[in-house]
């Protein structure tokens, strides 16, 4: 099995590391329970890095990597690195009325899943990526609740 790594190379946005590495770790473990796809690299992966970047490192990975201006929320490249914007997630988390941390997990869900071979280039797979993310991370979510000691016993 792979294993993950979070990293943070930023300092603008305070994370909260522990916790996303263990969501990352769940994560990893229930992308690979999962059916892979065509173009599935993940599960030939001996290692899988998050990388929490600026924005300002962030755009410019955009526009070497993918010819776009301006910072982005994720990149995953097919080596096994997912690189992530915290200060965009914090964006995205206020304009979406979420958490932060919520939005940190959903990217790195979104990245095990371009490894895992799905693609959200077209509308129907965008649909899709964002169906199977949502309830990837409920269930990641749901088993850490399960395994936290002390967690009263009763529903989250």
């Amino acid at each position: 099995m792979s294993a993950i790594t979070v990293r943070n190379r930023q300092r603008v946005v305070t994370v909260r590391l522990p916790s996303l590495q263990r969501f990352a770790e769940g994560a990893m473990t229930t992308c690979l329970k999962r059916s892979g796809r065509k173009a599935d690299v993940l599960s030939q992966l001996a290692e899988v890095t998050v990388v929490l970047v600026s924005d300002h490192r962030m755009a410019d990975l955009h526009r070497r990597f993918l010819n776009e201006p301006g910072p982005t929320d994720v990149i995953t490249f097919q080596h096994g690195e997912i690189v992530i914007s915290p200060e965009t997630a914090r964006r995205q988390a206020r304009a979406f009325r979420t958490s932060l941390e919520r939005e940190l997990r959903l990217y790195i869900l979104h990245g095990l899943l371009h490894l895992r071979g799905y693609d959200d280039k077209s509308p129907a797979g965008a649909a899709e990526m964002k169906r199977v993310q949502e309830k990837l991370v409920a269930t990641v979510d749901r088993a850490l609740r399960r395994s936290m000691p002390n967690n009263g016993g009763g529903a989250a």
